[in-house]
Order: C-alpha cells, then sequence, then structure tokens
C-alpha cells in the first residue's frame, strides 16, 4: 500500500475519542500566539467539504511541488501513521521530527487544554515555519468555521469539495446547515472553488461567499480527455477544483505552468481511495466510503457483477444506509469491529435492514474478514470506513 509503518505517539497525544469532538478556534489561537505566530510565516490554501478534501489537497499538492514551490500538505485522518499528516516537499515528517515536533508543543497544549487535533495542527504550524515552506495546503478536519486549520489567517485561496450529510450531530441535521458550516472558511478577499452541489448547498454557498466578499467561482468536472492519476468518475470533479485552485494562485502570482498542473493530476497519488492491490494472488478493491454519499459514488462506480465486501463503519455514521446503499442482488458483506471505534455490527445492520440478513455475517477478525474474500466467484471490496483500511493495512501491506 505505500505507507509508513505506525509511529507510537500515545505519550505525546491523548485518544482522540477520550477527548471527543470540540470545536472552536480560541484555545488553539491563544496558544498560537505565545508560540510565536508560526502560522504568519507562510500562507496557505484550505479545502473543505464532506468528500473528496484530501484528494484535492493532493492533487493541488502535487501540481505545486511541479511547479516546484516549496509546499507543505496537513491532511486528515491518516490511515498507518501519524506521519501520513503532514507532507514537506513531497516526503512524508519523519517520526523523529513529528516527535519533537509535538514535544515542543507539550507545555502549549496542558496550558490551554488543547484537544489532540488542535495539538498536532499547532506543531505542523510550526514545523512548517521551521522548514521555511512557501505554501501550505490545508485539508479541513471537521466542518470549517470552527476548525483548527481556520486559525491559518492567510487563506487566499479555497476549495470546496462535494458537501453531503455527515457529522450532523456536530454541524447540524440538513445540508444547508452543513454548508453553512463549511463556509465559515471563507474570508474577504478569497477566491473560492467549488464544483456542482445540491441545490441547498449551493445557495448557502452563493449567500455566504457574497457576505464575506469571497469570490465564489464553480467549476465543471474535468472531461475524460484530461488524464489523471487517481481513479474514479468523482475524481474528475475534485481535480477540477484542484486545478482552479492552481490557477486562482497563478492570478495571484505564483509561478504555476499548465505543464506543473497536468503533470501535477497525472502523477498525484493518493491510497485507499478506489485503489486496486493483490493479496494472496486475489485483486482486491479498496474504498474509504465512511458515509451515504461516498457509497453512492462508489457503487456507481462498479459493474452488477456480484461484490464480497468486508465493511467496517462506525456506531455515529449512518451505518444502515452506507449498507443499504453499497449491497446489490447476490452480494455478500462480512462486518468487522473498528478496534477502538464503537462500530455497527452484524447483528445492528440485520436488526435495521432484515431483508439483507441473508447477505450478512460478522467477521470475528481482521485476518478473518480478509479470508473470506479470498474465495473464488464474486470480486472482494474493502470500504466503509478509513480506519478499517489503517486496520488491514498490516496485513494488506
Amino acid at each position: 500500500m505505500q505507507l509508513p509503518d505506525p509511529v507510537d505517539l500515545s505519550d505525546l497525544l491523548e485518544p482522540f475519542a477520550r477527548r471527543g469532538i470540540q470545536l472552536g478556534l480560541g484555545r488553539l489561537l491563544a496558544a498560537l500566539g505565545e508560540a510565536g505566530q508560526p502560522q504568519l510565516c507562510f500562507p496557505a490554501v484550505q479545502v473543505a467539504g464532506t468528500n473528496g478534501k484530501g484528494s484535492i489537497c493532493t492533487m493541488l499538492g502535487a501540481m505545486l511541488q511541479a511547479a516546484e514551490i516549496r509546499t507543505a500538505i496537513y491532511r486528515s485522518p491518516h490511515l498507518v501513521s501519524w506521519c501520513e499528516r503532514l507532507e514537506v516537499t513531497g516526503e512524508l515528517i519523519s517520526p523523529g521530527e513529528l516527535r519533537q515536533a509535538l514535544q515542543n508543543w507539550q507545555g502549549l497544549a496542558a496550558k490551554h487544554q488543547l484537544t489532540p487535533f488542535e495539538l498536532i495542527t499547532g506543531a505542523a504550524f510550526s514545523h512548517c515555519a521551521s522548514a521555511a515552506i512557501k505554501l501550505a495546503v490545508l485539508e479541513v478536519g471537521l466542518g470549517g468555521r470552527l476548525d483548527a486549520t481556520t486559525t491559518h489567517n492567510n487563506r487566499s485561496v479555497l476549495g470546496i469539495a462535494s458537501i453531503g450529510l455527515d457529522h450532523c450531530e456536530h454541524l447540524g441535521n440538513s445540508l444547508a446547515a452543513i454548508a453553512r458550516e463549511k463556509a465559515g472558511v471563507f474570508s474577504p478577499g478569497a477566491i473560492a472553488i467549488s464544483g456542482p452541489q445540491p441545490e441547498a448547498v449551493a445557495r448557502v454557498l452563493e449567500e455566504q461567499a457574497a457576505a464575506c466578499n469571497t469570490q465564489l467561482r464553480w467549476v465543471e468536472p474535468l472531461s475524460s480527455e484530461q488524464p489523471l492519476a487517481l481513479a474514479g468518475h468523482w475524481q474528475r470533479t475534485n481535480a477540477a477544483v484542484a486545478l482552479g485552485m492552481a490557477r486562482a494562485l497563478k492570478e495571484k502570482g505564483w509561478l504555476i505552468s499548465d505543464g506543473a498542473m497536468a503533470k501535477g493530476l497525472s502523477t498525484a497519488r493518493w491510497p485507499g481511495r478506489l485503489q486496486q492491490l493483490e493479496w494472496r494472488g486475489r485483486k482486491i478493491l479498496l474504498d474509504g466510503a465512511h458515509n451515504p454519499p461516498a457509497a453512492l459514488a462508489l457503487r456507481q462506480e462498479l459493474s452488477a457483477q456480484p461484490r464480497r465486501w468486508l465493511l467496517g463503519i462506525q456506531r455515529h455514521k449512518e451505518g444502515a444506509a452506507i449498507v443499504e446503499t453499497l449491497l446489490a442482488k447476490g452480494d455478500q458483506a462480512w462486518i468487522l469491529a473498528l478496534p477502538n471505534h464503537p462500530s455497527w455490527s452484524a447483528a445492528d445492520l440485520i436488526a435495521a435492514l432484515p431483508h439483507r440478513s441473508e447477505q450478512i455475517q460478522q467477521a470475528n477478525s481482521p485476518l478473518e474478514g480478509l479470508e473470506q474474500l479470498l474465495k473464488p466467484g464474486a470480486t472482494p471490496v474493502i470500504a466503509g470506513s478509513l480506519y478499517l483500511i489503517a486496520t488491514l493495512g498490516e496485513y494488506l501491506k
């Protein structure tokens, strides 16, 4: 899977699940002030949305690197290693560098009661400053208006990925409410790029852009003639947003040639997204689809032939809707609990989808689940959560 080895940071980062989600900018802004405002040392672009943020960041980052701009990409979540969260000039931060950056922030984290995400965001800003980064690409963790990445106060180009219903417990129970939180990244004078959105989302984005004096530009999916390294028809929309952001940066004076843009789109690599690999001689498809819109996009990408699924879904996600979307007649699914995360079980899903009872079974271990995929016949697919792909990483590597 071309992923780094896991790194143990339990002595520096408390488990995310212990603290829970605590959105807000005040704690990190105060800590950044005491740290000397490292985020002021480099400008940034930021990508918000529900599905596709990481792909947009990866493609834009590849374009900037092709243009020989000293670039950092800050992502979340990671698959296997915390080091995946920060890429500097095409290389992931080393375990030693990451440990040192987090160690430097321990006092500030304790004083200001930073969440783990705030802590690693602040440490990443400091590392980027010391590494003399010229431009950072920031992926929003959750929402936008109150996300830790929004503490960066020089974000003149913004990307908006596809917006759908997800994290409703934190962002709101309607598309309009969620879109309003995502649009919280808008700022005066910025240029924001978005692909097609549901009508309710588009209306909110237009209203918020006008209120914030942000220039909102709409882009259409790239044609099939444009070579893309990332598979999946939805990546054509993500690529259009990344390309629109690169062009906006060029308007603002960054030297990014058309050749660098094309090279970035054709070389970007992003594991765990419609990724084909082979395990024990069996071809397997991986995709982190973890909400109904992502599940629908994955299902539309697949042919009608039967599938054998290995699924792991966090309990706060719409598990029944995800499974109902993914499973077709003749499919079989094994459900695997995600370590350290409350998860949907086969029994839970059967209770919610009794008409699927003959198609759903429980896998008692990662290896048992993977071995179910080896049987001849139906094509195997792993999906439901990036945490599932992380759990299986040591086997699939």
